[in-house]
């Protein structure tokens, strides 16, 4: 099995529609660890949908949308670390994180805290508007130190070449390409969308 992890440097980015984007380019199978908020349907539905691919169940299905360790205590459990081991399948995995790299699932660990133990590469997905340098690369530092292999970043919405590539060039790291914001969105426009994504980069480090 060869693994990919999707995590993002906040909330509502287009991590999933990029998600969905790659599950499908890959042929691989969809995993969302833990998901929260669940009014308005889940990820695994909307990759699901947008990929045609097989989705794995989560191992974690909250309710409330907010922070998973938040949403957790409301039903009154607490995530255990050891319950998120990665699935065996065959082929590839596209496991996708929950909002940014720190956001809690317990009151012990952050999201981040899983990607030692999963010990596979990284993609990073960052949106371009303002703010995003900061974020960006805050998250690439956190990434690093927590000796991730990051294999690149990838960017959602309208171009912006100066502040990618001021990104790329600064932290060092591979520019994978752009996914356009994508007014009519369903699988076929979203495949042709993510043909601007370095597909070929991301294959290689699995």
């Amino acid at each position: 099995m060869s693994a990919v992890i999707v995590a993002g440097t906040d909330t509502d980015i287009g991590k999933t529609i990029f998600a969905a984007g790659l599950t499908a380019a890959l042929g691989a199978r969809y995993w969302k660890p833990v998901q929260s908020g669940t009014e308005g349907g889940t990820d695994s539905k909307t990759v699901q949908a947008l990929s045609g691919a097989q989705t794995l169940p989560e191992a974690y299905l909250l309710q409330r949308p907010a922070s998973p360790h938040l949403s957790a205590e409301d039903e009154g459990v607490e995530i255990d670390l050891d319950q998120l081991a990665l699935p065996q399948v065959d082929g590839p995995l596209v496991v996708e994180g929950a909002g940014g790299l720190m956001v809690p699932l317990n009151r012990q660990h952050f999201f981040l805290d899983m990607f030692p133990r999963w010990g596979a590469p990284v993609v990073l997905v960052a949106r371009t508007k303002l703010g995003t340098i900061n974020h960006t690369t805050l998250s690439l530092m956190a990434l690093r130190n927590a000796g991730c292999n990051v294999i690149g970043v990838a960017f959602v919405g309208d171009a912006e070449p100066d502040v990618e590539e001021t990104i790329a060039q600064m932290c060092d790291i591979r520019h994978l390409g752009r996914l356009p914001m994508i007014p009519d969105l369903n699988r076929d426009s979203l495949a042709e969308a993510f043909k601007a994504i370095d597909i070929d980069a991301i294959r290689s480090a699995l």
